[in-house]
């Protein structure tokens, strides 16, 4: 994530008017004997991208794009949809997989291709949960459409109340000392840590500051922030600790596999999770790790670290929140589950 904040307003809004023909049933059945139609989103500002891997997309079946904006992308989609691709593979980091998947929503709709994402971002997270090989190649990948396994995967649909732009889809959604801790994730980065280095290396140094920290210290302070579950706007419950309209972290997500096997949700499973902790009670935090390696003792909600499922969330928070490592501003968000989505792993 750079170090600054984006707007909603930054996604082109005309990107419902992108029109594009229905895929022709004669042009798939000319290919079928032959391969699938591949269409390649490159981000060459990637982390781990330095152009190698494109020495072997020179067959006619495969179509390169490389956008730089999210303008591009909606563009270079509408492309692949009118040459009726069947797979389609993201070559980025998770922030290159949140603006693809957002901006192929007017485009693809109910009609999604395959999809496959090579890890060459600096964190990975969605590639940790689909289990494919962190040196996987474009080569691999696109072996991997006939042999690979198939996940299935619903993004978070994340919009902003009062404002028409699309949703945005992405897979983690996290505000309160989660946003602290993906800005010390890019000084993590800055000092050669990479992947679930990264997240170690930050989620660390975020337990010694609430741990050691007086409640001046921003790692202490907690975010002001309002819960309520989606649809029935019931308060999404709260321990009592500290003060209730804050809370320390929160993070929701539909992965099921976190990186480093960090259980934040509780036991692996499938919908939207939503893990909070109220206040950063120091004897809390001392469990922390074993907490987060599997071991559920009966009194974790009471003492204030809530692990949970919900059909939808609104989130009303007071300061920046964070969508697969970029920031977003304050204010009222509405997150839902997206399309069901298929995804080609090793």
């Amino acid at each position: 994530m750079d170090r600054v904040i984006y707007n909603f307003e930054s996604l082109p809004v005309r990107q419902a008017a992108i029109r594009v023909p229905k895929r022709r049933s004669v042009y798939r059945a000319r290919h079928a004997a032959s391969g699938p139609r591949i269409g390649i989103i490159y981000n060459p500002r990637s982390h781990r991208n330095k152009g190698q891997d494109l020495a072997c997309t020179g067959a006619d079946s495969i179509a390169v794009a490389q956008p730089r904006s999210r303008d591009e992308i909606a563009h270079a989609l509408a492309g692949f949809a009118r040459d009726g691709i069947d797979f389609l593979i993201i070559n980025g980091g998770d922030g290159t997989v949140r603006d693809v998947l957002t901006m192929g929503q007017s485009v693809f709709a109910d009609r999604w291709p395959a999809i496959a994402v090579l890890p060459k971002g600096k964190t990975n997270a969605l590639n940790v949960d689909l289990g494919a090989p962190a040196d996987w190649t474009l080569e691999g990948a696109i072996a991997a459409y006939a042999s690979g396994r198939r996940v299935v995967r619903r993004p978070l649909a994340v919009s902003r109340d009062g404002h028409d732009e699309p949703a945005m889809l992405g897979f983690i959604f996290g505000a309160g000392a989660f946003t602290l801790g993906i800005d010390a994730g890019q000084d993590a980065h800055s000092l050669g840590f990479f992947n679930s280095l990264a997240v170690g290396a930050a989620s660390v140094w975020g337990v010694l500051q609430a741990l050691f920290g007086t409640d001046r210290n921003k790692w202490r302070r907690g975010t002001e922030m309002r819960l309520h579950h989606l649809p029935s706007g019931d308060a999404v419950e709260h321990s009592g600790h500290g003060d209730t309209a804050r809370r320390s972290v929160m993070l929701t997500s539909t992965l099921e596999t976190m990186p480093m096997g960090i259980q934040l949700f509780g036991e692996p499973r499938h919908g939207l999770k939503l893990a909070l902790l109220d206040r950063p009670r120091r004897r809390l935090l001392a469990l922390l790790p074993v907490i987060l390696m599997g071991w559920r003792p009966q009194w974790l909600a009471e003492a204030g670290l809530h692990q949970l499922d919900a059909e939808g969330l609104a989130v009303d928070v007071a300061e920046p929140v964070i969508l697969d490592g970029e920031a977003f501003p304050p204010g009222r968000y509405r997150i839902e589950q997206g399309p069901e989505l298929t995804f080609i792993s090793a």
